[in-house]
């Protein structure tokens, strides 16, 4: 995707998983094809800023050496899988196992179109974006259509494929557009999902856990050298939660953009990459979201958007600011396209505003 700063490339890890090798190669591709930028997404995907056309062919080279880049981009499309980062050796098989039956289905899902194998001692995902969700429930591995309170026993992966198939006989992407909770909110409803779903995880927090440390990353970034050293701890697993799990550790030196107290005022924080990074934006948004970090008060999510599209968090949030030629608007319990309470506002402004 063209952007500001040159080309975005997404990069989407097999199993949401990056091995030490892996990681090296993806810091150096950043600052040898990029501009040093690596963003982790909300589908618990890597990209790469600052790439132009002539060193793109190189990066998927690199790419490509390290098993980081699909066949072709039908195979890549499919491959839409978030895993747990708790998962276990059998949930890892379970989202390889999902992966190539994807890849030889055929299916012509939407773009967007998820999967989530979520299939911990409880969900953790739920608040992520998926539209078929594996999770383990008392009576074990159990399938879920998005926005669904039921759920199905599941057999094996083709389980997953035939709900898939389900959703699009039940026409639910119209000119190859569409999400299984919008389909499920019409009125449609899977056969046999009669069991309860299961209990969900409270949101994960950074630092340590039963499995490694969460490191969370300032506004999903991290530096490539700190994507080398966290490596080198152990093992790494993506999560759309704009953290990395180093699987093992047990501790974590200071790193630049990592954050690892759950107190951290800059977790109450989303923007986008903003002005000039992004040619949309009207204002810069990260400088403007850290020095009011410290007004957003515990528990609440300030959103710091550079135009109405909101890229950098398409939810509500319990406040917006969304940059317009004339200034901040501010939205409240809204996103950043919502009707707002006061336009125009002066970055001066904001701090007695909030």
């Amino acid at each position: 995707m063209e952007s500001g700063d040159g080309w975005v490339v997404r990069v989407r890890p097999r199993g949401s998983r990056l091995t030490a090798a892996q990681a090296a190669a993806v810091a150096d591709a950043a600052e040898a094809q990029g501009n040093g930028v690596i963003e982790l997404t909300g589908r618990a995907n890597l990209q790469l800023r600052g790439v132009t056309p002539d060193s793109h062919a190189p990066l998927i080279a690199a790419l490509r050496a390290h098993d980081l880049i699909d066949a072709d981009i039908d195979a890549e499309r499919r491959r839409n899988i978030l895993v747990t980062p708790f998962a276990d050796a059998a949930t890892d098989a379970l989202a390889a196992a999902l992966e190539a039956a994807l890849a030889a289905s055929g299916l012509m899902l939407p773009a967007k179109f998820g999967f989530a194998v979520d299939a911990g001692p409880l969900p953790v995902l739920t608040r992520d974006p998926a539209d078929i969700r594996i999770e383990r429930g008392p009576q074990g591995l159990t399938l879920r259509a998005d926005g669904m309170a039921t759920t199905s026993p599941l057999h094996d992966v083709t389980d997953a494929l035939v709900l898939a198939q389900w959703f699009l006989d039940q026409g639910g992407a119209p000119g190859g557009r569409g999400r299984m909770a919008a389909l499920i909110a019409q009125g449609a409803r899977p056969p046999g999902a009669d069991l309860p779903a299961p209990a969900t995880a409270p949101a994960a927090q950074p630092g340590a856990t039963g499995q490694g440390m969460l490191a969370a990353l300032e506004f999903g970034q991290v530096p490539p050298d700190t994507l080398r050293r966290l490596s080198r701890l152990g093992p790494l697993r993506l999560t759309p939660w704009r953290m990395l799990l180093v699987q093992g550790a047990h501790s974590m030196p200071d790193l630049p953009g990592v954050i690892l107290d759950g107190a951290d005022p800059r977790l109450r924080l989303r923007a986008c990459p903003g002005a000039p990074a992004c040619p949309q934006a009207h204002a810069a948004t990260r400088p403007l979201a850290r020095d009011l970090a410290g007004l957003v008060p515990p528990g609440a999510v300030l959103h710091v958007s550079g135009c109405a599209k909101g890229c950098g968090w398409p939810r509500p949030a319990d406040l917006t600011l969304t940059a317009t030629p004339a200034g901040f608007d501010l939205i409240r319990h809204g996103r950043a396209a919502d009707p707002a309470v006061l336009r125009g506002l002066h970055p001066d402004q904001l701090p007695r505003v909030l």
